[in-house]
């Protein structure tokens, strides 16, 4: 089995307890408010601004024999130039306050994840932050596209107002196969064990963002 099989089979469990959580059945089939959306999009701009100074932590970290591996990062950090500011324009289409987004403080629980990545390249094997691209570049993959759709239909609002989800659901589809191919030219024991381990916690703390957000009729909204 190549080391992308061993992944996804390594955090199956994981993945699904993610897929498993009821503000994520609520919006794939269409039982979501503007609020959830509003707060959801919030959350996601103060994780998606820190993937570029990820990626290029993660880069300055590796040691000479990864050096095909910074080369990757290097087109990843072209392709990811900007997300954030993509998250804002859609709060700003559904009637939020894209301002007050930017400069607000995030949720514990984004904060940590973010937090965990960092800590796990600067003082762990920065090899781990792919960990973290295979949980959100997968959930954005299976997720995004269909509840973009499903939340579009159910709230009303215009196409202006779901670049960030429509974009990543179809984009991380090339990503991935892209992640794939790196993934398995990972052949370090060490760096596979880290990638493993990183993927299965971030796949917890990228849900406890979703467990963070508003359920059913809350009025609450950080946008």
């Amino acid at each position: 089995m190549n080391f992308f099989d061993t992944l996804q089979a390594s955090t199956e469990a994981e993945r699904q307890a993610l897929f498993s959580i009821p503000v994520i059945q609520d919006a794939l089939r269409g039982d979501i408010t503007l609020a959830q959306y509003r707060a959801f999009l919030g959350q996601a701009y103060h994780h998606v601004k820190h993937t570029v100074p990820l990626l290029m932590a993660c880069g300055s970290r590796l040691d000479g024999k990864h050096e095909w591996l910074r080369n990757a990062i290097a087109e990843y950090v072209e392709e990811e130039l900007g997300h954030q500011e993509w998250i804002l324009s859609d709060i700003t289409a559904c009637g939020g306050d894209a301002e007050q987004v930017r400069h607000a403080q995030p949720h514990a629980s984004t904060e940590l994840m973010v937090a965990y990545a960092y800590h796990q390249i600067d003082r762990g094997n920065p090899a781990s932050f792919f960990g973290m691209v295979h949980v959100l570049e997968g959930t954005s993959t299976a997720l995004a596209t269909h509840a973009a759709d499903t939340i579009q239909g159910v709230l009303g609002l215009p196409p202006q107002a779901f670049s960030y989800l429509s974009s990543h659901g179809s984009l991380d589809i090339e990503h991935v196969a892209f992640f794939e191919g790196l993934m398995n030219r990972l052949d370090d024991a060490e760096d596979q064990r880290a990638v493993v381990h990183s993927a299965r916690m971030m796949y917890r703390l990228y849900g406890d963002i979703f467990r963070s957000l508003p359920s059913g009729q809350a009025l609450f909204d950080v946008a």
